[in-house]
């Protein structure tokens, strides 16, 4: 359950701190008032996007944080797989809301919102205006019904989306191949001598080009190279005046000096590697140049080589890489031509056989989906009876349709609040104040099943009156023995049953600001007695204190 809020520079609000009860808690106030804000502030926290706009005016940020009691669920393995902390059965969720964006953390670890998604699951379930819209539509109606049958075949309707997906995917693939057989003669002709002009070329490597121009500007300046080479030689080893001479001779003057000096020891042996390694360096000059040919053949081989290669890269992509990349491209769309008949007829038969699979499925999906229309039409309607609709026909209609992700069936709700109508859907029949009523039964047979902790209703009251509010209030007092109930209320008989009654205040003095007060003895008796009456006098001071007393 939802244990505490705290808010921060939202909206009309400074800050505010609301504790609820476990049980009913119930929010009261003038219209315009801002009731909604503390409802909306608990939504915003589990929401994926949130506008700047939430930012009280001239303020940095805004921070809604709520304090979650968990007592039901084990919530361990995914706050591990997202490196959050596991406080046992506190949880933390902070919103901060900036000009830049937003972040969420729970337990004080940044979390993304697919976690804050599976967190909401657990925890809150919102009745708003904009649910009550979706409730009306009968893509929502499957949903509910299949939530309620799910321990009767919820596994098995799991395994026929997964199953669904994988025709899905059978269906792409020969789509996919049959477009592909739909190439003409000239166009496979085209194909396959593009493959047969890069296979032809033999390209070695993607860096060919590279290493062949490498050695494309050795065999162009071999002369060149030849005569520094050679010079250097000479000039190291040559016969008089030599660097080898030379460093002979300062080598004898260094060995006599080291005879008489043991600290030049170190200089005559650096002296004698040099010169051995200057030996070498010409002893490897002499052999380069010994070697190095002008070979016009290879010269010739390397440029029509670089020819052709040029050409295939202009052609399939500018790179050799690229070339090759084509030519697997290339090799792969042919071979699915090549083999497109045969596998079409592999993929024709796969998908009828996966077809009937998932029609017998679906079939028995579709027919426990109606045996348990039936139970929950009769559930809904007995509800219905008890919250002032005694006239009213309910039925869960369950018609076949062609196969989809969610089976053969279209479910509706269908209703008459009236004897002399016919039943019709929901939508086109309900009030405001009927389909409230409705929205309320399914929540409370739903109640025991259904893990979430806290249930939220936005004005749930709307267009009853009268015996129907009683009723509701006491059908709200009966769910609140399952779920922590907040709800928006205007009616005196509901807020009666409050276990903590909140009051939303609006005042205009230097600036606008929303304040929010817990209500206790006479001054709840007071809020009751101005809903009840639409002001405070004696006649609804007495009626309010009548409420509290039932």
């Amino acid at each position: 359950m939802i244990k505490q809020l705290r808010i921060k520079d939202y909206i009309l609000i400074d800050e505010l701190t609301a504790n609820f009860d476990e049980k009913l808690n119930v929010i009261t106030g003038e219209t315009g008032a801002g009731k909604s804000i503390l409802i909306n502030a608990i939504d915003i926290a589990f929401a994926p996007r949130v506008s700047k706009d939430v930012i009280k005016h001239d303020k940095e940020k805004a921070v809604i944080e709520l304090v979650i009691e968990n007592k039901k669920h084990d919530l361990s393995k995914l706050f591990e797989e997202n490196g959050v902390d596991n406080f046992g059965t506190e949880i933390v969720l902070t919103k901060e809301i900036t000009q830049n964006g937003v972040r969420s953390r729970v337990n004080g670890t940044l979390v993304n919102q697919e976690f804050i998604k599976q967190l909401k699951s657990y925890f809150l379930d919102i009745h708003s205006q904009h649910q009550t819209y979706a409730f009306m539509q009968p893509k929502y109606h499957i949903n509910l019904l299949d939530n309620y049958a799910k321990e009767s075949y919820g596994n098995k309707l799991d395994a026929y989306r997964e199953k669904f997906k994988e025709y899905q995917h059978l269906q792409s693939q020969l789509e996919n191949l049959k477009n592909a057989s739909n190439v003409t003669e000239s166009q496979i002709e085209f194909l396959q001598f593009q493959i047969n002009e890069i296979d032809s070329a033999n390209i070695q490597s993607p860096t060919e080009d590279e290493e062949l121009n490498s050695e494309l500007e050795v065999l162009e300046n071999a002369e060149k190279l030849k005569e520094l080479t050679g010079t250097s030689y000479w000039a190291i080893n040559g016969d008089d005046g030599s660097i080898i001479e030379a460093l002979g001779k300062i080598k004898q003057n260094i060995s006599k000096a080291a005879s008489m000096d043991k600290n030049l020891e170190d200089l005559e042996s650096n002296l004698i590697d040099a010169i051995e390694r200057l030996k070498d360096v010409g002893s490897d000059l002499r052999d380069y140049s010994q070697n190095l040919d002008n070979d016009t053949e290879r010269l010739n081989e390397i440029q029509e080589r670089l020819f052709l290669l040029d050409k295939l890269k202009r052609k399939y992509g500018g790179t050799l890489e690229s070339v090759l990349e084509t030519f697997d491209k290339l090799s792969k769309e042919l071979n699915a031509i090549e083999f497109s008949t045969q596998n079409i007829e592999e993929l024709e038969a796969k998908i009828e056989s996966t077809h009937k699979e998932l029609m017998h499925t679906a079939s028995e999906i579709s027919e426990s989906r109606q045996n348990y229309a039936q139970v929950l039409s009769v559930l809904i309607q007995e509800k219905l009876e008890k919250l002032e609709l005694p006239k009213a026909r309910f039925e869960i209609s369950v018609a076949q349709k062609d196969l989809c992700s969610d089976g053969i069936d279209n479910v509706e709700f269908l209703i008459s609040t009236n004897v002399s109508e016919d039943l019709k859907p929901l939508a086109k029949v309900a009030s405001g104040g009927e389909i409230s009523r409705v929205m309320l039964a399914i929540k409370s047979i739903f109640a025991q099943s259904d893990d979430i902790n806290t249930v939220i209703f936005d004005e749930i009251d709307t267009g009853i009156s009268g015996k129907a509010s009683q009723s509701v209030a006491d059908e709200i007092v009966e769910l609140s023995k399952y779920h922590q109930i907040i709800l928006i209320t205007h009616q005196a008989i509901i807020a009666s049953k409050a276990d903590k009654h909140f009051y939303v205040r609006k005042s205009q003095r230097d600036e606008t600001k929303v304040e929010v007060y817990v209500l206790t003895g006479e001054n709840r008796i007071k809020a009751l007695a101005e809903l009840a009456g639409g002001e405070i006098n004696e006649q609804s001071i007495e009626f309010a204190k009548s409420l509290i007393l039932q």
